[in-house]
């Protein structure tokens, strides 16, 4: 209460404060029959009750007649609440405030929604009225503690590991390869700055500069048009060190998580455990598992391989074929033929991909379409390989290894929601399952031209010590030094150990990615005075913070998201600007047609 003329908060008075006169600031949350109200504030909430005595009547009508979320100060005695009337699900249930005198600060006019947390609003209404939004229990309690734990953050890295916290430049120039930058228009005609998607550029030249260890909270823009759970503006922990290898890299990050994890949510143990890509796609179909449930993926090729099965003689036939199944347990009671039906269908539609169901009978047999082509020997194989039990559902594909992995990994996590959502219980929603994933590619064929590679995370990325000299020989082949963070499923933080060599930089980008190095000219010849080893990461601080909270979407732990068109629905930017305006900047609009209808009319 320092700086400001209130004594208390309104979550703050006890029983021990019995007998003060004390004022109070904040909003009418909510009103009875004339005889009192609840106030409330960043705090907590405290009960007034209005004076009934003549002599301050204007006291009670002010406040009887004023409307809910009004913002008010109060005067008043606090006293005990009779016998009987404490509530224990209010810290401040044992007392409540007798008003002398109040104030109406500011009048609320009719709001568009009701401040309550269980009161359901449509999200556009809620972004539209965002200030309104932002009064409620969970979004102050998101915010708090996101807050927090950045403190924590800052004070484990700078505090006690010697880090810099230092600001990188918004404005900067367009970058080879990864995500699509928004672009920023300047004064010299045909010129444009991009937004940073990330400050990967600068820490690493902080690293050349002899900084040692940089921190940042850094802002970071992305223009991926309209993607689910995705900001065009979000922000990251970005961190680099020099001198450090992956090892000490995964450990700081530990400690950092460990140091700044709010209380409220448990401990976390560390080290967290490990596991390489191909692991992950083999066990789980997905670089980011969720290892809070098992029904992992089983590799039956050998099973199967004698079998006269001709989809699984021709898939076995391929290159990288195999067949893998998942067992949904006790799917028979849990899931319905529709269910059955739509992950089929989602596995056909997402990956190209037919399954095959089994089912374990009651009396310990298989049904299926397949058990007619194996024997009782084969069938029993197949119980121990997938551990069947009575009524479990075993879906099965058959293909090239990593199309089969990907799509029973997305139907093991259809398969769990469905369980779920019929009362199976398979996550626990308070455990947090933290996990390294590391060994991934340096290099992926382009999607669209598969003779061509891509940097499978950012051209910066150092292969493997024990793969560097198949960068010049067979750059598929080569792993990188990348390492993922993964809590619950979730991707929450990746980073990588960079190339520090102007020469094997230089390399990557021209022969290997067939890029046009001119644009990095500047960290090519930065790298050729004397660059340290180096290596970062960066996490994504709002996914972190919605899985600490559990919500529902990232947009409910930042204070003014946009939509999931990128669009601020309260200030409705982005807007339209003059031609007038454009014209410093050389830029003319060229409107599609319908829009020059429009404007015309």
């Amino acid at each position: 209460n320092s700086f400001v003329t209130r004594t208390n908060t309104c979550g703050e008075l006890r029983s021990a404060h019995v007998g003060q006169k004390v004022t109070l600031y904040g909003w009418i949350q909510y009103q009875r029959q004339d005889l009192f109200l609840v106030l409330r504030d960043f705090q907590g909430l405290t009960q007034i009750i209005l004076p009934q005595d003549e002599a301050h009547s204007h006291v009670k009508k002010l406040l009887s007649n004023a409307p809910v979320e009004s913002v008010v100060r109060v005067t008043g005695v606090v006293s005990p609440r009779p016998p009987g009337q404490e509530n224990p699900k209010m810290p401040t249930g044992d007392i409540e405030v007798k008003a002398e005198t109040a104030e109406i600060l500011n009048s609320c006019k009719k709001l568009p929604f009701e401040i309550k947390d269980f009161i359901k609003k449509s999200e556009a209404l809620r972004m539209q009225y965002r200030y309104l939004d932002l009064r409620s229990f969970q979004l102050q309690y998101n915010l708090r503690l996101r807050s927090r734990v950045v403190m924590r953050m800052r004070e484990y890295l700078c505090n006690l590991h010697g880090f810099v916290d230092v600001e990188t430049p918004t404005l900067f120039k367009k970058t080879p390869g990864g995500a699509k930058e928004f672009l920023v228009p300047s004064r010299e005609a045909g010129r444009f700055y991009s937004l940073p998607q990330s400050p990967q550029q600068f820490k690493q030249l902080l690293m050349i500069g002899g900084l040692d260890r940089y921190f940042q909270v850094a802002r970071c823009y992305r223009d991926e048009g309209s993607r689910p759970d995705r900001q065009p503006e979000f922000t990251q922990i970005d961190i680099e060190m020099s001198f450090v290898d992956q090892a000490g890299m995964q450990r700081l990050i530990e400690g950092l998580l460990q140091y700044s994890w709010p209380e409220e949510r448990g401990s976390i143990t560390t080290p967290f455990p490990s596991m390489t890509y191909e692991e992950a796609l083999a066990e789980y179909g997905t670089d980011k598992p969720d290892t809070r449930f098992g029904m992992k993926i089983a590799d039956i090729s050998n099973v199967l391989r004698q079998s006269d099965i001709q989809f699984v003689q021709n898939a076995l036939g391929y290159p990288r074929g195999t067949v893998r199944a998942i067992c949904v347990p006790q799917g028979v009671r849990y899931l319905k033929s529709k269910d059955l039906e739509s992950l089929k269908e989602s596995a056909k539609s997402q990956f190209n991909q037919e399954i095959v169901e089994i089912i374990c009978r009651p009396d310990g047999s298989l049904k299926s379409l397949l058990t007619k082509f194996l024997g009782e020997k084969q069938q029993l194989e197949l119980i121990q390989a997938l551990n069947m039990q009575v009524d479990d559902v075993v879906l099965l594909a058959a293909g090239e290894h990593k199309q089969v992995c990907s799509a029973l990994g997305s139907l093991r996590l259809l398969s769990a929601d469905l369980l779920e959502a019929a009362g199976l219980a398979l996550r626990d929603p308070t455990a947090f399952h933290f996990l390294w994933v590391v060994d991934f590619p340096l290099f992926l064929p382009k999607a669209e031209d598969p003779t061509e590679l891509e940097s499978a995370h950012h051209p910066f990325t150092a292969p493997h010590p024990s793969d560097a000299s198949l960068l010049y020989s067979d750059p598929t082949k080569v792993r990188s030094q990348h390492y993922d963070l993964v809590l619950n499923g979730n991707e929450v933080g990746g980073g990588s150990i960079r190339i520090h060599s102007a020469e094997q930089q230089r390399f990557v980008l021209e022969k290997v990615l067939k890029e046009d190095s001119e644009v990095l000219s500047h960290l090519l010849e930065a790298l050729e005075f004397g660059a340290p080893p180096h290596g970062g990461i960066a996490l994504g601080l709002d996914r972190l913070i919605s899985l600490i909270v559990d919500a529902p979407s990232i947009r409910d732990v930042i204070a003014f998201p946009k939509s999931f068109r990128g669009r601020d629905l309260m200030a409705n930017a982005p807007d339209y600007v003059t031609p007038e305006e454009l014209e410093p900047y050389h830029i003319q609009v060229s409107w599609p047609l319908e829009e020059k209808e429009a404007k015309k009319n």
